[in-house]
């Protein structure tokens, strides 16, 4: 899996041929075929494999529930950038997994749509108690549209720091200053506790 990420990396998926990653991990084909199938059965393996580490490495919103809403979901929001620094490889894997001729194969959908469908989850926890507290389908659709932008953003990042060496850090306090500005605007309740 190592040897996979390392040569969809440098070379895409496309790219990459089972004998590359023979000659990088010094496994034979047939035990690559054997235990994957086939190139896209790496590559499935290799998503799954992303999705465990990105879910140990990402916090959960809730686990920052004892700060004040913004304040929460400014410490949630750090401590993601600073695993994203640390490895930008994730994210960078699935935006070109997800965008490449690969992203219609099924084991490759899923997986991206579990991701996907984490992050998004992750990102309305952390704005829910923001601009939805107590409900109320306005506010739900507004977390909702925030909480794309959220994942729109970090998927963004990801290209910026590829080709600008632009952290994902670097964008927390950008955008914690526009999620607090558009909160006291709206009167949700965004103040710090003291």
């Amino acid at each position: 899996m190592n040897a996979a990420r390392v040569l969809i990396g440098e070379k895409g998926y496309d790219g990459m041929a089972i004998s590359d990653l023979c000659a990088q991990s010094g496994l034979p084909a047939s035990s690559i075929y054997y235990h994957f199938g086939n190139k896209l059965g790496v590559l499935a393996a290799l998503l799954e494999r992303t999705f465990d580490e990105l879910h140990a490495l990402f916090p959960n919103p809730s686990s920052f529930g004892r700060l004040a809403p913004v304040d929460r979901l400014e410490a949630w929001f750090s401590a993601a950038c600073d695993s994203l620094d640390r490895r930008p490889d994730y994210l960078q894997l699935l935006v070109a997994i997800s965008i490449g001729p690969q992203k219609d194969a099924e084991a490759v959908q899923a997986t991206v749509r579990r991701i996907r469908d984490y992050a998004h989850a992750s990102w309305v926890d952390a704005l829910t108690p923001i601009f939805a507290p107590n409900g109320g389908k306005n506010n739900e659709a507004l977390v909702q549209r925030l909480a794309v932008l959220g994942r729109a953003m970090t998927d963004g990042l990801s290209v910026a720091n590829s080709f600008d060496d632009v952290s994902y850090s670097s964008q927390v306090a950008p955008f914690v200053a526009l999620i607090r500005g558009l909160a006291e605007n709206r009167g949700s309740g965004a103040k710090r506790k003291r």
